[in-house]
């Protein structure tokens, strides 16, 4: 290519310098420009094919997914019609017992507005505001564990209502065989505790949030929901996948949630419901009264404890976030390691999802070891270069794909809080020294293996010959 490069250029200077006038030095300089132009489109070919990738990827949205239908062609969704129904009915029972319902929702802002939404409705069926309580999981704790059953059970509720806490095989939420439960969820499982009423997103894609699939159980249950709690379900939903959903069907229509409430102001209050519960107290009850007395998103943004939340929040991801990423062997997985006694692991995943970009990579992980004593925290997100690969990356199937690289019991001493919750962004809690096991089956810091057609090759730098003709000393030869 230099070769014919200077070859042009040549033919250019001879044709032009044998009849040149002063005038016709500007003409000769644009004809260089052009020819200079041309070249540096021809160089840039490569970058086109980038950018129209980054094109498609922009067009595709998560709505776009094809919904499952039935034998008549009616779409399912967000979940079976029977489970929808029995979800239902077990909600008017509540109202209609005016027994204790105890709701249990996850400590983001899609598990939190989904309770308030079920705490809305079940209000405008007839309960009793003093007959609903909430129970609110600890730090580093699941709803299953024993001490959150037992604080439950403490509670003496008649009714359990658990939104958005990912599922597995378990005894039942409370010993009491007179309580009554039902699961509300969307995180990938076909497994749940013992005895419950189950409805579940995770198989009817595009997968609904938890504040969706509430949203859209309670709607029918009275005519003031949409309106009184259709900014809710715009929150929750924003908070699990992101403020660019177009919301297109099977989605519903949420054209008059923003015409009365800006998108602005929507995703403004996701950030501060969500920075409470990210800081090293811990604090999701502030959270959660806030949306229990919001009327509007505008509410949540004057919130004074939210805002010193979510100021500190910023600091320490900005403090954390600049840690240098380390590559898995067959550059699949960038995992990057802090300390902190925050939650800041997911945005500094996601933060790193949107920057880090290679043909390779599919996965971010971040791994936090100072927020829990013994054990590392991690978060993982899919890469945005390898959003669109066919087929899409599966974070679940990786991480235990990795796992199962280990020929001894190391999937089983992870434990159940390794690798849960969504294909596109899961995680999990394992001890230290598993992790570091992990670690070493992807090989994590080790240099790949040189490519077969690449040996025997030496670099393109120490190959090259340099370029002897050049436009400067052409003059300088032949003057």
């Amino acid at each position: 290519m230099k070769v014919e490069n200077t070859q042009l250029i040549r033919r250019l200077v001879f044709a032009s310098l044998s009849r040149a006038t002063l005038p016709d030095w500007y003409s000769l300089g644009a004809r260089f420009i052009r020819v200079g132009m041309n070249l540096k489109r021809k160089a840039s070919d490569a970058g086109t094919v980038s950018r129209a990738r980054r094109r498609i990827e922009s067009m595709t949205d998560y709505c776009d997914a094809s919904p499952r239908t039935d034998a008549s062609g009616s779409i399912l969704w967000p979940a079976s019609g029977e489970a929808m129904e029995y979800a239902r009915n077990f909600i008017r029972a509540c109202a209609a017992a005016q027994s204790k319902v105890l709701i249990v929702p996850d400590k983001d802002a899609d598990g939190l507005d989904a309770g308030v939404i079920l705490h809305k409705t079940l209000i405008s069926l007839g309960l009793s505001p003093g007959l609903i309580d909430v129970h609110l999981i600890g730090k580093n704790s699941t709803v299953h564990d024993e001490v959150e059953r037992a604080a439950m059970q403490a509670k003496i509720p008649k009714y359990i209502i658990v939104v958005d806490q990912g599922s597995r095989a378990a005894p039942p939420i409370i010993d009491d065989p007179d309580t009554h439960s039902l699961i509300i969820d969307h995180h990938l499982s076909d497994d749940f505790p013992e005895n419950a009423t189950v409805v579940s997103a995770c198989h009817y894609p595009p997968v609904a949030t938890s504040a969706l699939l509430t949203y859209e159980i309670c709607k029918p249950l009275n005519p003031n929901i949409a309106a009184s709690c259709g900014y809710l379900c715009a929150m929750g939903t924003h908070g699990d996948l992101g403020n660019t959903l177009k919301w297109k069907p099977p989605f519903p229509d949420m054209t008059e949630v923003f015409k009365t409430h800006t998108k602005k102001a929507i995703n403004e209050a996701v950030s501060l419901i969500n920075a409470p519960r990210r800081t090293s107290k811990f604090d999701v009850l502030s959270a959660w009264q806030a949306l229990l007395e919001a009327k509007s998103p505008k509410d949540i943004l004057i919130n004074t404890r939210l805002l010193n939340a979510r100021a500190e929040i910023n600091e320490e991801v900005e403090r954390q976030t600049h840690t240098p990423p380390k590559f898995s062997k067959d550059g699949k997985i960038a995992v990057l390691r802090i300390n902190s006694a925050a939650q800041v692991h997911g945005p500094i995943a996601t933060r790193w999802a949107g920057h880090l970009n290679s043909k390779a990579l599919e996965i971010v992980m971040v791994a936090n070891s100072g927020y829990r004593p013994g054990y590392v925290n991690f978060s993982c997100r899919i890469a945005r270069c390898a959003r669109s690969r066919d087929p899409p990356v599966n974070i679940i199937a990786s991480l235990k794909a990795a796992a199962d690289l280990d020929t001894g019991d190391l999937t089983e001493r992870m434990g159940e809080s390794f690798a849960r919750g969504h294909k596109e962004a899961s995680g999990g809690i394992v001890p230290a020294a598993e992790f570091e096991e992990l670690m070493a089956l992807l090989k994590v810091g080790e240099k790949p293996d040189p490519k077969p057609e690449d040996a025997g090759k030496t670099s393109k730098k120490s190959d090259a010959r340099p370029q002897k003709n050049n436009l400067m000393n052409y003059f300088a030869k032949t003057g």
